[in-house]
This record gives structure tokens, C-alpha cells and sequence, in this order.
């Protein structure tokens, strides 16, 4: 059960990844961003900068547990906002 559920997730997430990239190909060359939204589901294929990098992953004006990865498809964790709700 456990492998079937590997499986799917992994067909899942380069599904995204390949609708992601497809999305940016299509749009014109002049239009290409490198970073949006496939299925509601962010993307940013852009280099990451250490201060997106820390933004990412540790954010403490940021309310979101989530925020979107610095760099690929999906979702982080704000490890400030993950600390601040287990001191709660």
C-alpha cells in the first residue's frame, strides 16, 4: 500500500512539473516569467537567491505555514511560522 501511494504522489508531482514547464513554453518568449501557478499550485523556475532562499523557509512576518518553494513546484515550510504555533 505504502509503494502505491509513493507511486501516485511521484506521478502526481511530475505531472505538475511537466504541466508547469509546458505552461511557461507555451506562453511567448517575451512572456516567459520562469514562475506562476499550474492547477493552483505555484511554480518558480527562476535561480534562487539566499533571501528568497530565507524567505522560504523562515519567515516570521509571514502568517503562512506554506509558502511556495524558492525554486521547483509546491509548497515549503515557514519553519518561524511552525515554532511560533508549537509555543502557542
Amino acid at each position: 500500500m505504502r509503494r502505491r501511494l509513493d507511486r501516485i504522489a511521484g506521478v502526481a508531482a511530475g505531472g505538475l512539473l511537466v504541466s508547469a514547464i509546458v505552461t511557461e513554453l507555451r506562453k511567448p518568449p517575451l512572456e516567459r516569467t520562469g514562475h506562476g501557478r499550474v492547477f493552483g499550485i505555484p511554480y518558480d523556475f527562476r535561480r534562487p537567491t539566499l533571501a528568497k532562499l530565507q524567505r522560504t523557509f523562515w519567515d516570521p512576518g509571514n502568517p503562512a505555514l506554506f509558502t511556495p518553494h524558492a525554486f521547483g513546484v509546491g509548497y515549503s515550510i515557514n519553519f518561524a511560522r511552525l515554532l511560533r504555533q508549537k509555543r502557542s
